[in-house]
């Protein structure tokens, strides 16, 4: 018999979070989900287990890290965070934290969100923030890392971004663009994210792999 998991998510709220975290806790693979947040989820489930924590003081609660699998699927917007500092801070060191502190405990998988044009040295602020970010996780010492660079992503958010919702509009009108070369741009169902994380994270894979959306989309579909 197969040994069940335990998981860890931190961005549970969010539009790929609260998919894949209700994907941890219907699938049988995972015994123990436990979900870092900085308020209440207000979900009750018997394998879930919440921890409200300080993310500038994640040190504090350096136990709660040892698991299995993490799943990280922080992410903010400049509107909200006000400033690329705070940000940075949100989309970068948290999750590089994250990772320090679970790969300390003997975690054996880390999957992460990033950005379809992730790059390191590019003259994009966003862009090159979320590659510097790939860099950071790709030398924390995992089994396994698994990196999703999902184009623009699609699904009923808490909080409204007019720029996803206009580009949303636009796949709908024109979904015959997106073909041959263009493929990689076609926006892409925050479920199916959430899906793809899932069925990977049960892979025995080793090693480093990015997904770009269409091999998320072939994941998530098999």
């Amino acid at each position: 018999m197969k040994e069940k998991k335990s998981a860890l998510i931190a961005g549970a709220s969010g539009l790929i979070g609260n998919e894949l975290l209700h994907n941890l806790l219907d699938g049988t693979e995972y015994e123990r989900v436990t979900a870092i947040v900085r308020s209440p989820l207000n979900m009750q489930h018997p394998k879930l287990e919440e921890k409200i924590i300080s993310f500038d003081n994640m040190d504090k609660y350096h136990h709660i890290f040892a698991v299995d699998d993490v799943f990280c699927c922080l992410g903010t917007t400049i509107k909200k965070a006000k400033t690329k500092d705070s940000m940075y801070k949100i989309d970068v060191n948290y999750p590089v934290q994250i990772a320090k502190l679970a790969s300390n405990n003997g975690a054996k998988r880390f999957l992460i969100v990033s950005s379809m044009n992730a790059n390191p040295e590019s003259s994009i602020w966003y862009a090159k923030m979320k590659g510097e970010l790939e860099e950071k996780i790709s030398m924390i010492p995992f089994e396994s890392i698994s990196i999703m660079r999902p184009s623009l992503l699609l699904g009923e958010r808490k909080e409204f971004r007019f720029g996803e919702k206009a580009g949303e509009l636009f796949f709908i009108i024109f979904p015959f663009l997106f073909i041959g070369p263009l493929k990689k741009y076609k926006a892409i169902q925050g479920r199916t994210v959430a899906a793809a994380m899932y069925k990977i994270a049960q892979m025995d894979k080793k090693g480093i792999a990015i997904y770009p959306s269409e091999q998320i989309e072939q994941v998530a579909g098999r």
